[in-house]
């Protein structure tokens, strides 16, 4: 085969080689871009069945709190700015944290009257309103996820390449921002005296509880002295010293522990010569 030839059919495979690189990597951001724009719809929709809400949830404190004129004004002002049309979801992460902090107003004020916080509307509300935010969260994580992977496919080479050809750009991430929200809980080990892990030597060990047995704790039988009960008896194995004859203790038939005779191992005589 002619050499030209050969040099010919490389150079077009290689170019079949990036024509379809191209087309999958140009696939696969639309798909990307699609994944954040059908997360951020699934938001859009949670976010405004929250403003639905509020106007009822509002109208329903009035009812037992008509003074707290400021707090209702605050949460109205908040609905509003942040069911503007047209913000970017960054800027919407902030306009719902605004709203957030008034509806959190809102229910504080709700704490100071028993009757409201017993009404069987404002509970319904309150269940709805934490269920939608519980949604918005989980939509929330769902979108800033596909906004990961698209940041990182428009940033790493080769596809950026293609990103930079066909106009594809990093999306914003939804976060919150509220410092009240990402601050950590704090845990506490402290007793009702303020101690924190701290162990008091002086205090008395408790007392041992009765239980169901007959015999209860701290009066079982059995202490020095009584025989067969793991107490001490006449003898003492270590009472033994050489040159003295051997006491006999219980349960004991030669002169030497454990033995039957007068000599270790014998059955009582000395061997014979």
């Amino acid at each position: 085969m002619d050499a030209g030839l050969i040099v010919i059919l490389i150079v077009v495979a290689l170019i079949l080689i990036v024509v379809i690189w191209a087309v999958a990597t140009y696939n696969g951001f639309v798909r990307l871009r699609n994944l954040v724009q059908e997360a951020w719809r699934q938001i859009d929709v949670e976010l405004h069945r929250r403003y639905d809400l509020i106007p009822n949830l509002i109208e329903t404190v009035k009812g037992y709190a008509a003074h707290e004129r400021a707090v209702f004004d605050e949460v109205t002002r908040a609905r509003a700015a942040a069911a503007t049309p047209g913000a970017t979801p960054a800027q919407q992460a902030v306009q719902e944290d605004q709203l957030s902090n008034a509806i959190g107003r809102l229910f504080a004020v709700a704490e100071a009257y028993p009757q409201l916080r017993a009404a069987e509307n404002f509970t319904q509300l309150q269940n709805e309103l934490t269920n939608t935010e519980d949604r918005i969260a989980a939509g929330r994580r769902f979108y800033n996820a596909n906004v990961r992977d698209l940041n990182t496919k428009v940033e790493t080479f080769p596809p950026n390449i293609i990103a930079s050809m066909f106009k594809f750009s990093r999306a914003e991430y939804f976060e919150v921002t509220d410092p009240a929200v990402r601050t950590a809980p704090r845990v506490s080990f402290q007793d009702t005296q303020g101690n924190v892990g701290q162990y008091n030597q002086n205090t008395p060990a408790p007392q041992p509880r009765p239980t169901d047995s007959p015999v209860q704790p701290g009066t079982q039988p059995g202490g020095p002295g009584a025989p067969g009960q793991g107490g001490s008896s006449g003898y003492q194995p270590n009472s033994y010293q050489p040159g003295q004859p051997f006491q006999q203790g219980p349960g004991q038939g030669g002169q030497y522990p454990g033995q039957g005779g007068s000599y270790p191992g014998q059955g009582g005589q000395p061997p014979q010569r």
